[in-house]
C-alpha cells in the first residue's frame, strides 16, 4: 500500500488531494491502494456531494464540499484519513455495505493495537435537524461500546473507490451544538478512551501500521 505522509491543509487543498489522487489512480490504472492521513487548518466544515448548505448562512467558518455523499461534518480536533482503492482490489468490492466495512476493518485493526476494540455501529438515525454526520450510523461506521468514533463517506469512479473519514480525537460540544442547533450524543473520542495518547504519538503509530500492511 502507498502512503502519503501525514500534512495539515486548508479545506480546499485537502478535497483537491484526495480528488487528485483519486483521479491519478484512475489515469495510471493502478493496483496499489493508496492510504493518507491528515488535518486540517483552519477548522472547517465539509457537505456531503448533494447536501444543502444553506445552515451555514451567517457563520464565520471554512466550508469546502466533499465529492463523497453523506451530511455535514466539522474538521477540527481530528485526524482524518483518505484512501483510494480499486473495486475489484476488495472482496465483493461491488458492495458498497461490504468495501465500506473492508477498508473501517484496517481501521478498527489499528485500534486493536492500541489495546481498543472496535466495532461497527447498528443501522440507526437520531432525531436531528440538519443531519450533523456523527449523529448518524449506517452500519458500516465504527463505534466504541455504542458511540461512534468514526465518520465516513465514499464516492466511485471508473472501477475505483475514494473513502475518507473523521477519526474524532475530541470536540467542543457547545461549539458544535452552537452550528447545527441540535444536541450532540452518542459519540465518543480519542480523547475519551485513551486519554494519555497524544495526537503526534496516535498519528506516529498509526502510519507505522499503514507502512506494514
Amino acid at each position: 500500500m502507498k502512503y502519503i505522509k501525514f500534512g495539515t491543509y486548508t479545506g480546499a487543498e485537502n478535497m483537491k488531494i484526495d480528488s487528485d489522487l483519486l483521479d491519478e489512480a484512475i489515469a495510471a490504472s493502478s493496483k496499489e491502494p493508496v492510504f493518507r492521513l491528515y488535518a486540517w487548518s483552519p477548522k472547517c466544515i465539509s457537505l456531503g456531494r448533494n447536501q444543502d448548505g444553506a445552515f451555514l448562512q451567517g457563520t464565520e467558518i471554512d466550508v469546502v464540499r466533499r465529492l463523497t455523499g453523506g451530511r455535514a461534518l466539522l474538521h477540527d480536533n481530528e485526524i482524518t484519513y483518505s484512501c483510494v482503492f480499486p473495486v475489484s482490489s476488495i472482496p465483493d468490492g461491488e458492495s458498497v455495505t461490504l468495501s465500506y466495512k473492508y477498508i473501517s476493518g484496517i481501521l478498527i485493526n489499528f485500534f486493536k493495537t492500541l489495546g481498543v476494540d472496535l466495532d461497527f455501529g447498528e443501522n440507526k438515525r437520531h432525531n436531528t435537524t440538519f443531519d450533523y454526520c456523527m449523529l448518524l450510523s449506517t452500519g458500516a461506521d465504527v463505534c466504541y461500546n455504542g458511540k461512534k468514533i468514526i465518520g465516513s463517506a465514499q464516492c466511485r469512479k471508473h472501477g475505483y473507490i475514494l473513502q475518507h473519514g473523521s477519526i474524532l480525537f475530541g470536540y467542543d460540544k457547545e461549539f458544535l451544538e452552537s452550528l447545527f442547533h441540535e444536541e450532540v450524543q452518542g459519540i465518543t473520542t480519542v480523547n475519551e478512551i485513551l486519554p494519555d495518547l497524544a495526537k503526534e504519538e496516535f498519528i506516529k503509530r498509526f502510519e507505522n501500521f499503514i507502512l506494514n500492511l
